[in-house]
């Protein structure tokens, strides 16, 4: 695995609402086009919409904090993900978050509706138009642009975010690390290619845009066609590969002792409690904002999850049947291994840096402080059970400056 640590947070998700809930639902970031993102000032304010006594309507112009414009003039609310969603946080751990849980913010249409409503009207040589005709005309405009966004949110929700302001908050959308692979896509097994997004190799600490196309068609349609020949033309006149023979039989008996492992356990949980188990750990401790007391108790909390895992999980059903919940425990082992990682390589790295936000290492006014003289590399991981093994790839930058970014 390289570079583990490097996960993108979604900004713009509805926010949790319960533990029944498997996963949140993520809106699309075309809403930040025109949405503004705000909390109010005043905690007693955030406190009454929490308890019901207030909605965000009743909150004047003058107490509401539109902190992404504030914090960052330059782009305001189309600031990229990982820093829309650290400000999030920092709102909503001050004590300004909108929803029951505390955690959310508000996505408001509200001057959208106006603007696109008197370009409407003026388009119409409407220039006398009302206050109603003005915003009738502006939900128009909003309902073009994003009427499938605004009904999902609504069936989800039960508010209607044309008159209400969205709420929203952030989620774990993406990592940007994956198997390693060399120049030619292939991993460190000889013949195993991986493209796409199961690789590492198109991403840095952010993910790029539209990447499971750009991945996708890039890797499959130009890298792979020029890169696959040069392994087959080694391999051309090799003998056909025997099934029967010694080394498929080994890791035959390898997976098969796995499965019985696993389904001869008969505990009392289930791989998806410790599924759900699992992801609060990371959520809490290898989330948005990361520190290193947190995540080495992170990486010991997953350590003794795993080990309870091997000694009490539950799988129903037979091996020899088709049983998806088989499957899922099969997977749900791999991520206990996968996320003590991610701990890892984010313990690691002592910067701040895209997808990778520690705690330790911030400016003064809160934002990410990178270290290139000394984090300048790809994390390559071989997995061991005790201590995982890192291997160190250099970024050489021949014909770029490594420069940090700004948004103020």
């Amino acid at each position: 695995m390289a570079n583990p640590c490097f996960t993108q947070i979604h900004p713009t998700c509805i926010p949790v609402s319960g533990e029944y809930q498997s996963k949140l639902t993520l809106m699309s970031e075309s809403l930040r086009n025109d949405g503004r993102v705000w909390v109010p000032k005043k905690q007693d304010d955030a406190a009454a919409i929490r308890e019901g006594k207030k909605t965000g309507l009743e909150i004047p112009e003058a107490d509401r904090d539109y902190y992404l414009e504030r914090r960052y003039p330059a782009f305001g609310n189309l600031v990229p993900r990982d820093v829309a969603s650290r400000a999030a946080k920092t709102a909503c751990d001050e004590g300004l978050g909108v929803s029951p849980t505390g955690l959310a913010v508000y996505l408001d249409f509200d001057a959208a509706i106006e603007r696109y409503g008197k370009s409407r009207a003026h388009s119409l040589n409407e220039y006398n138009a009302d206050d109603m005709r003005i915003r009738e005309l502006g939900v128009g405009v909003i309902e073009e642009k994003y009427g499938n966004l605004f009904e999902m949110y609504e069936k989800i929700t039960g508010e209607d975010p044309y008159v209400m302001p969205m709420k929203i908050y952030p989620a774990v959308h993406y990592t940007m690390g994956g198997l390693w692979v060399d120049y030619n896509l292939q991993t460190n097994i000889p013949g195993l290619f991986a493209i796409g997004e199961a690789n590492f190799s198109d991403h840095g600490a952010n993910r790029l845009g539209a990447s499971a196309l750009m991945q996708g068609l890039a890797d499959g349609y130009f890298v792979l066609p020029y890169t696959i020949g040069t392994f087959l033309s080694q391999e051309i006149r090799n003998p056909k590969v025997d099934p029967e023979g010694p080394a498929f039989k080994e890791q035959e008996a390898r997976s098969q002792a796995r499965i019985d492992k696993i389904m001869g356990i008969n505990g009392t949980k289930s791989a998806e409690t410790f599924h759900r188990e699992l992801g609060k750990i990371m959520w809490e401790y290898c989330g948005m904002a990361r520190n290193a007391e947190g995540l080495q108790k992170g990486r010991r909390m997953i350590r003794e999850l795993r080990e309870e895992f091997w000694s009490n999980v539950y799988v129903p059903g037979r091996i020899k049947e088709y049983n998806p919940e088989l499957e899922k425990a099969l997977r749900v082992a791999d991520f206990l291994e996968l996320g003590e990682l991610m701990m890892l390589d984010a313990l690691d790295r002592n910067e701040s840096c895209g997808g990778h936000f520690r705690e330790e290492y911030q400016s003064e006014e809160g934002e990410a402080l990178r270290r290139d003289d000394e984090y300048a590399y790809v994390s390559a991981w071989e997995w061991d059970d005790k201590d995982p093994i890192l291997h160190k790839e250099e970024l050489i930058f021949e014909n770029v400056e490594l420069k940090t970014r700004s948004y103020k």
